[in-house]
């Protein structure tokens, strides 16, 4: 069987790598950088909507503050 026999789906792959985490602030995949949304949909978007949403993923980073010093940093937040 050669390559020519497979048949390939022609669309934007999707940006998971399997560290599947929800930031609990800023409810994005600390992996992917998606919403819950954008991870659900994803299937049913068009390659213009996956596009968009690949050109905005570097740009999310920032939204995900690291967490620091465990329950002590979180109860000084809160308090």
């Amino acid at each position: 069987m050669t390559d020519d026999t497979i048949w390939h789906r022609k669309e934007i792959d999707s940006p998971c790598v399997r560290i599947c985490v929800v930031h609990p602030e800023a409810r994005l995949c600390t992996g992917c950088l998606r919403s819950l949304d954008e991870i659900a949909g994803w299937s049913r978007y068009s390659d213009e909507e996956r596009s968009r949403i690949m050109d905005e993923l570097p740009s999310r980073k920032g939204l995900l503050a690291r967490r620091r010093g465990g329950r002590a940093a979180r109860l000084n937040r809160n308090g």
